[in-house]
């Protein structure tokens, strides 16, 4: 496994430290934990944000967030997502969800 350094903020040390105390865990762990979680987050937020614009299809974007087509239309569906997508783009998204 690779290794990385950062410098962070005292602050960011104490709540790492008081989170890693709370879960029972070492801070390589916990900060394993929160870059993975937060990634996944990112991506998300960058393919939402894609979409929204028209950037990118339902599977583009599902892709970016790396997860399924099903999870982003969920995710779609609860954040009132609207495509702007020219109808062709539109329908191969359809067909690609059918194949689901």
């Amino acid at each position: 496994m690779p290794s990385i350094s950062a410098c962070i903020p005292d602050e960011d040390e104490d709540n790492l430290n008081e989170v890693a105390m709370l879960l029972d865990e070492d801070k390589s762990k916990v900060i394993r934990k929160a870059l993975r979680e937060r990634l996944a987050d990112l991506r998300i937020r960058f393919a939402v944000e894609q979409y929204q614009t028209g950037e990118i299809s339902t599977n583009q974007a599902a892709r970016i967030a790396g997860i399924s087509i099903a999870e982003w239309l969920e995710i779609a569906r609860e954040r009132n997502l609207t495509s702007q997508l020219p109808p062709a783009d539109l329908a191969a998204d359809v067909d690609s969800a059918r194949e689901l």
